[in-house]
């Protein structure tokens, strides 16, 4: 669907500038409209995803929608259920962001794994709130899968902190760090935040590691040509 108004809710500010730019590189042509609310996973590090939160996640996506949206991405893993909730209220398409990810996570576990034994999946996060959606999310893929995949979930500590101290370059490299020691054991490395898949880039690994944006924006896209034109 040519000239595509675009619809993006974010809880991490830079990520308005990663998608926009992810977007653009694609040839989009349509409007991109973004809005940020870093108080959503503030409150989700503070009490879950509560009926607070989903009522303010589907009025984001309503208003988005209302504002002509032919199609929304959610950028925030950690509210990715209350993504799903809002997806069923409204009448355009909605995706969480790790949706495209944890498919081929676990398509490629498998894919790489040795007949021997389970095929492994690390999932890595900086903040606990969000291992437990994505854990969640990738647990639902592994259910249809045709055999045997374990999920590992970490928090990758002191990450979070230098990052909302602005230390970009500690935040980076304690996760550098940990999918280096990841690697060692596991089929495929999952990188649960959006926000955490700058640090990946340079690394020279063997496994694969998997970053939310790239596929969310790719789905986010492949929802706009399915639509009428």
């Amino acid at each position: 669907m040519s000239g595509a108004r675009l619809g993006l809710l974010h809880t991490v500010p830079a990520l308005a500038v990663t998608f926009d730019d992810l977007l653009k590189r694609t040839g989009h042509d349509g409007d991109i409209v973004h809005v940020v609310d870093a108080g959503l996973l503030s409150g989700a590090i503070a009490h879950g995803v509560d009926d607070e939160i989903r009522a303010e996640v589907l009025r984001h996506v309503q208003h988005l929608a209302d504002d002509g949206a032919d199609a929304i991405l959610v950028t925030c893993s950690s509210i990715g259920e209350a993504v799903e909730e809002a997806a069923g209220r409204v009448d355009v398409p909605v995706l969480r962001v790790d949706a495209t990810m944890a498919d081929e996570a676990v398509a490629l576990a498998v894919e790489r794994a040795p007949a021997d034994r389970a095929a492994r999946v690390a999932v890595l996060a900086t903040l606990a709130a969000t291992l437990g959606p994505t854990g969640r999310l990738l647990e639902s893929r592994v259910a249809g899968a045709d055999r045997p995949v374990e999920v590992a979930s970490r928090v990758v500590d002191g990450a979070a902190a230098a990052r909302s101290g602005g230390d970009q370059a500690t935040h980076d490299r304690l996760v550098g760090e940990a999918i280096t020691a990841a690697a060692a054991d596991a089929d495929v490395i999952v990188l649960a935040q959006a926000s955490m898949a700058a640090a990946a880039a340079g690394l020279d690994l063997d496994v694969p590691v998997l970053t939310s944006p790239e596929g969310g924006a790719a789905a986010l896209l492949a929802a706009v040509r399915k639509l009428p034109a």
